[in-house]
């Protein structure tokens, strides 16, 4: 069975770091390719990063994360990391992992992956 759990979280000030951990069982997880999404409050789930399957060598973030955030995998690991730099109270969101078998021009619609963990909340204090 596929499941994704995600770690990490926590309360930090603006300007601060986090780092979210995403781990994979039930997967053979370099075939997948992974995301990380958020969700505010009274918000619509929009997509954050993302990272192409097996060796990573294709990543893409949303705008206003570009430069601040990154994303990375250790297959070894089974797992995907978001490194959180200079965050904004703006960031403030449950974060959740996603996984797919594909990576494609949809890939920031929600409705492009098929594997959700459960989320990790972040909040960022002004």
């Amino acid at each position: 069975q596929e499941q994704l759990k995600e770690s990490g979280g926590g309360l930090v000030q603006a300007g601060g770091s986090l780092r979210l951990s995403c781990r994979a069982s039930g997967v053979t997880f370099g075939a997948y390719a992974m995301a990380w999404f958020r969700q505010g409050p009274e918000k619509e789930r929009e997509f954050v990063a993302g990272i192409s399957r097996w060796i990573g060598d294709t990543t893409s973030y949303r705008e206003s994360v570009k430069g601040r955030f990154t994303i990375s995998r250790d297959n070894a690991k089974n797992t995907v990391y978001l490194q959180m730099n200079n965050l904004k109270p703006e960031d403030t969101a449950v974060y959740f992992c996603a996984a797919t078998l594909d990576w494609g021009p949809k890939r920031e619609s929600s409705r492009f992956w098929n594997t959700w963990g459960q989320g990790t909340q972040v909040t960022v204090s002004s």
